[in-house]
């Protein structure tokens, strides 16, 4: 187990050093960084004056280890819009996003297991066509669009929540819900799938055999099993939802890290930009790492 994760963190490792490669080369693609950046209508003087100040006059390799060797010390750059360190901007939307994320995902999780689970045990009754039809509904309907009717229904004309903001419990219900259920609809079809193919299994006939409830066989021995290609799909969800869910946080208002990123995309601020990629990267490295080593943990047949 410690060769395997020493293993795997040194592949992370050089995945992140890629990343940043990547991210520092795409900052140059579009030619003279420095005129990218500038407001527009600067003069090049000005332009010349900031090309020196960032170092853009150096040689590619010289500008590329001065931004590896300041994100190996924790130093991401400075924002060019708020003047402030790019860590700071990033660590005071990373609570708002960080709880946006876990409540979508705890919503979504519960409730697509639970229509999993009806609609595996109760193949072709009207069980099984409620739970399919709520699946395939909430990946059906766009985000943005679930988002606005939302607003519509409970802050417009019931008047029961608020359109949007951040600080509160009533104002976190309607962005989760929206962010939630495109997530459920794929857990609840998986679930399905999964245990349909598990329940098949000899040792679920065993189960059987022996006077076990269909419940009690499904918690106790066939959800085990199933779970594994969720914990799969549920690690990458919750890593994009870290990256930003950018279509919702903008309905409503909310002010996470997708938020922070448009803004930044629109302010020409790049070093926020590359900041919030490289953030965005390391969670999918580390989500990844994480669900190997769930592998093991729910199934020990699995050997590394």
């Amino acid at each position: 187990m410690l060769r395997y994760i020493l293993q795997r963190l040194g592949q992370s490792v050089l995945v992140m050093f890629g990343v940043s490669l990547l991210i520092f080369y795409s900052l140059h693609l579009t030619g003279d960084p420095a005129a990218v950046m500038m407001p527009p209508g600067s003069s090049q003087q000005e332009i010349e004056n900031f090309r020196h100040s960032m170092g853009f006059d150096r040689s590619l390799i010289w500008q590329y280890w001065h931004y590896l060797t300041g994100v190996l010390h924790g130093d991401l750059g400075e924002s060019l819009r708020y003047s402030q360190p790019v860590t700071e901007l990033i660590g005071q939307r990373v609570p708002a996003t960080l709880l946006l994320a876990v409540s979508a995902l705890l919503w979504s999780t519960v409730a697509g297991l639970l229509l999993g689970i009806v609609s595996a045990l109760y193949q072709n009754t009207a069980w099984d066509l409620l739970s399919r039809l709520l699946a395939f509904s909430g990946q059906a309907i766009p985000v943005f669009w679930l988002g606005l009717l939302l607003i519509i229904v409970f802050s417009l004309n019931l008047r029961w929540l608020p359109s949007g903001g951040y600080g509160s419990a009533s104002q976190l219900i309607m962005p989760a819900l929206s962010l939630g259920a495109y997530y459920m609809s794929a857990i609840a079809r998986l679930i399905r799938a999964s245990l349909i193919d598990v329940m098949q299994q000899d040792y679920i006939r065993t189960a059987r055999a022996k006077g076990l409830s269909a419940w009690r066989i499904v918690v106790r021995h066939g959800l085990r099993n199933a779970l594994i290609p969720v914990i799969t799909v549920q690690g990458m969800y919750f890593a994009s939802l870290l990256g930003g869910a950018l279509v919702t946080e903008i309905i409503f208002a909310w002010p996470g890290i997708g938020r922070l990123a448009v803004q930044a995309i629109q302010n020409r601020d790049f070093p926020l930009v590359q900041a919030i990629v490289l953030l965005a990267a390391l969670v999918f490295v580390g989500i990844n790492l994480i669900i190997d080593l769930l592998y093991v943990v729910l199934n020990p047949r699995i050997r590394l």
